[in-house]
């Protein structure tokens, strides 16, 4: 294992030479943690290749370790930080906002987490529940109808089922509007509506989010599960910070477009057109979920009509973003390849 990690260590660095000599080092989405093996390792990840940039031994994991590591690495790398991810860490903030001087972003899982930790399992704790009672009721009918001489209770068993069923029902049916809640939590973050790809601003995300918690909150409190307002607190502490890569999104594409100075006309399809047709097909080539593949695949269809009737648009039908590339002389091909690649997010 020492041999192979060796070779391994020496291969990452030719290859990272490699990478600077041909100027093929990009800015880097870190997302920074520690982790506790024999050891306590401190972690930094460039979330946009997976890459691992660095995994060292660390005596604590205050500011100054985290500093002092991850400024070598970029140092090495000739390359800076465009955003932060952590689990909301004070030293990890720290080093976002002063260390990197770069926006630092919470963990969406770990958002996610606090509220499925809070309510998830009473809920599932209800459901089996329900579901066990409808079982029993079901077996005390099927015993007394095998008696002989009819049970005289046997009507009153028979309504218990029908109360139970009822019972299974309403959970089974608080239960899926919670996951619907969850999952679109998961739909807002982006910089277009998913409904009609119309751009958004993080003020309008933050706010379609703080409405998914509170129902969430609401549905908890209208079926009477044990409120949990110290993680819902913390859950809405986080919303702006989560919220505020909408409007750093928005900022570096329109720092990307500039230098071609476009007529208000182009910037239109660009905003229009363009960015939410190559963004959608990103995402939904990304996303697993079917649920929410075909919902980006269906907002990729709206747009990609919109993008095929414009008047810009070089060929009528053009199904593919990869044919904005003709559009005008080599700038064409770096405004539809630089702007909505996948230097961001």
């Amino acid at each position: 294992m020492q041999a192979l990690e060796a070779v391994l260590l020496a291969t990452a660095a030719a290859w990272e030479q490699d990478g600077r000599v041909h100027g093929e080092v990009r800015e880097i989405i870190g997302a920074v943690d520690e982790t506790f093996l024999e050891h306590m390792m401190v972690v930094f990840m460039d979330l946009s290749t997976g890459y691992l940039l660095l995994e060292e031994v660390a005596e604590d994991r205050t500011f100054a370790t985290w500093h002092a590591l991850v400024e070598e690495r970029l140092k090495a790398l000739g390359t800076h930080v465009l955003y932060l991810v952590s689990d909301r860490a004070k030293a990890l903030i720290q080093l976002a906002a002063q260390g990197l001087e770069c926006l630092s972003m919470p963990d969406f899982f770990h958002v996610v987490h606090d509220i499925i930790k809070s309510y998830s399992l009473a809920i599932g704790r209800r459901l089996s529940q329900a579901r066990q009672d409808l079982m029993k009721a079901k077996e005390a009918l099927a015993q007394r109808a095998a008696l002989p001489p009819a049970a005289p209770d046997v009507p009153a068993v028979q309504a218990l089922i029908v109360v139970r069923q009822a019972e299974v029902q309403q959970w089974e049916e608080v239960q899926h509007t919670y996951r619907h809640h969850l999952e679109r939590l998961s739909l807002l973050s982006h910089p277009f509506r998913l409904a009609d790809s119309t751009p958004q601003t993080s003020d309008q995300v933050a706010s379609q989010l703080h409405a998914e918690v509170d129902a969430i909150e609401a549905l908890a409190k209208r079926h009477q599960l044990p409120a949990r307002h110290p993680a819902m607190q913390k859950v809405r502490k986080q919303i702006p910070a989560l919220a505020a890569l909408v409007d750093f999104w928005w900022q570096g594409v329109w720092h990307d477009v500039a230098p071609f100075d476009l007529s208000p006309l182009w910037q239109q399809w660009v905003q229009e057109c363009l960015l939410p047709l190559v963004y959608w097909d990103r995402r939904a080539a990304q996303t697993r979920c079917p649920r929410r593949k075909a919902r980006m695949m269906q907002a990729l269809e709206a747009v990609r009509t919109t993008f095929d009737t414009h008047v810009i648009t070089p060929t009528a039908g053009s199904a593919r973003p990869c044919r904005v590339a003709r559009v005008g002389d080599r700038a064409g091909q770096r405004l539809s390849a630089g702007v909505v690649g996948c230097r961001r997010a």
